[in-house]
Formats: structure tokens, C-alpha cells, sequence
């Protein structure tokens, strides 16, 4: 088993942010988190696989809204890695100091991302510690269209293998 995990350390990921509400106004909350274990699973519709660990607080958003967004962070965005993944929504406010906006899920999405998109959850399957969320894209933007005007987005993703960023 030790040389799966030797050999697991090899993978290379996308760096993304995954926001989610829960409750109405005015007491809708957020929350935001990194993440890097996501891909694409279908094309026609298209559709995302996501895990979460059950002990987030993402996790539970998720949950009980149905849908999420997620931002797709750009070379140079390490530091707003670890902002959203090296703190709990529990104990901080992660998006209070950083420039966001929503769409059609009501969920921040960074105002200089790569890309981002917005799903609506189809499934969750029990993964151990993790739940994987399949969910279809609703919604999207890249730097040639989709974002507001007063977004800034960016152009190459941030990546990530065995504990370092690259681009």
C-alpha cells in the first residue's frame, strides 16, 4: 500500500475554489473552500465529480442548497489557495476581504479567476471520509465572456502536485 501512496503523489491537479450558500436572506450565510480532487465526468450534458470531506463546512452547504460554484484559480493565485483552504468557515468569514460576485446559484465566485462555473447536484455517493458530488454545469464564464464587467479574470490555471503549485 505504500508504494499507492508513493505513486499517488505523481498526480497533478487543478487548484479551485468551491463556494456554496445555505439559508435565505437575511440570514444566508456562505462559505469557501479549496479544493483540488474534481474533474469532468460527462460532456453532453456537462457535468463535474467533486470530493468533499464530510467534516467541511462546504460540505454541508452543499448539502442542503443543492448547487454550488466553483472558481478555477489562475497561476500566481497560491496565496488565495491557502486563504480558502488552510482556514475553517467556522471560525472565519473567508470572503470578507476578498472581491467575489454571484450568479444564478447565489454562491461568491472570485472576481479574478480563470473560469468558473455554477452546478446544480445530481448525486452524492459515500466515498469514506469524502463525499463525491456529481452535479451538471449551469452556468459558466472565461476571460472571453461570462464574468461582469467589473471582474478581472485571468487567463492560465493554477496547478497543484505533491504539496507545490506550478503553472
Amino acid at each position: 500500500m505504500r508504494e499507492c501512496w508513493k505513486a499517488l503523489k505523481n498526480l497533478s491537479y487543478g487548484v479551485y475554489v468551491v463556494s456554496a450558500i445555505r439559508g435565505e436572506e437575511p440570514n444566508r450565510e456562505m462559505n469557501a473552500m479549496t479544493v483540488r480532487m474534481m474533474t469532468q465526468v460527462s460532456t453532453r450534458p456537462p457535468r463535474v465529480a467533486l470530493a468533499v470531506a464530510k467534516n467541511r463546512l462546504t460540505h454541508d452547504f452543499i448539502c442542503e442548497s443543492g448547487q454550488f460554484a466553483v472558481s478555477i484559480l489562475s497561476q500566481g493565485q497560491e496565496m488565495m489557495a491557502g486563504h480558502f483552504g488552510l482556514r475553517s468557515g467556522r471560525n472565519a468569514n473567508k470572503l470578507l476581504e476578498v472581491e467575489y460576485f454571484t450568479a444564478q446559484t447565489g454562491a461568491p465566485i472570485l472576481n479574478d479567476c480563470c473560469a468558473f462555473f455554477e452546478c446544480r447536484l445530481e448525486a452524492s455517493h459515500d466515498m469514506g471520509n469524502c463525499t463525491l458530488f456529481v452535479a451538471e454545469l449551469i452556468n459558466g464564464g472565461t476571460s472571453e465572456g461570462g464574468f461582469p464587467e467589473n471582474a478581472k479574470p485571468r487567463n492560465a490555471p493554477l496547478l497543484y502536485r505533491e504539496s507545490d503549485y506550478f503553472g
